[in-house]
């Protein structure tokens, strides 16, 4: 696990796309296609805004996301498919492909569906994020690091649902799902290459837990630090908390 600290949110999502988009751009003159995985949430706007920026030729580029809630429909404002439709799919042109989680099918056939998909397609790039609560997609603590399945249905907790309410996604705790279709940790870590972004303060203690304290099921994205390949941006206040040098 590699830490690169910036001074504010748009300096790590500059960084981050750029990165990002180096090694997308590298896989494609390797083998002529690449096969990424996007993340979506608040901490995720600056990366994508810069992804955009940068001359990748997306019509190589097979595009995987990380998680999707349960009954939530694509015209919800929380909706990721949304999200990723509106701040990246519409914006990039024409696409290899695109690889959406629909919660508003049978989960279990859907996590199949995009089992079976992703199976074809060995990840690249993945990026991902980290939630309050320490999570990795939607892998709240405890996580699952065990399963083989590469989409699995998940439970949210409380510190989950309550950060989607104070990102503003929803009016109220009661309104945030329960239930989601995540990503698994074992698919997310056979990603070759991993670029983490994690802006603010209020991350700051999932932070510290990640990459200081020992790799475990209660703090889900600490497992990264097992990745030989994962590149994590912080800015200065979510890097707050971390005692030793990185």
């Amino acid at each position: 696990m590699k830490v690169i600290k910036s001074d504010s949110p748009k300096d790590l999502g500059t960084a981050a796309g750029k990165a990002a988009a180096s090694l997308i751009k590298n896989t494609i003159e390797e083998k002529g296609a690449a096969n990424i995985i996007l993340a979506t949430g608040t901490s995720q706007f600056e990366t994508i805004r810069q992804l955009l920026e940068e001359d990748v030729d997306w019509s190589k580029v097979n595009v995987f996301h990380l998680d999707e809630y349960i009954g939530i429909p694509i015209s919800h404002p929380a909706s990721f498919r949304k999200y990723l439709k509106e701040r990246f799919i519409d914006k990039a042109g024409a696409i290899g492909s695109v690889h959406l989680i629909n919660g508003e099918v049978d989960p279990d056939e859907e996590c199949q569906r995009l089992g079976e998909l992703i199976g074809q397609h060995p990840i690249d790039v993945a990026m991902v994020g980290i939630g309050e609560n320490g999570h990795l997609a939607f892998n709240d603590p405890p996580a699952d690091f065990e399963t083989e399945k590469p989409y699995l249905v998940v439970n949210l907790d409380e510190p989950c649902r309550r950060q989607q309410l104070n990102e503003g996604w929803f009016g109220s705790l009661e309104e945030v799902p329960q239930q989601a279709i995540s990503m698994s940790i074992k698919q997310i870590m056979a990603s070759k290459h991993i670029i983490c972004s994690v802006p603010d303060e209020r991350k700051a203690k999932a932070v510290k837990d990640s990459i200081e304290n020992e790799v475990s099921p209660w703090y889900p994205a600490s497992i990264l630090q097992q990745h030989p390949q994962c590149q994590v941006y912080l800015d200065k206040d979510a890097a707050s908390l971390l005692t030793a040098e990185h």
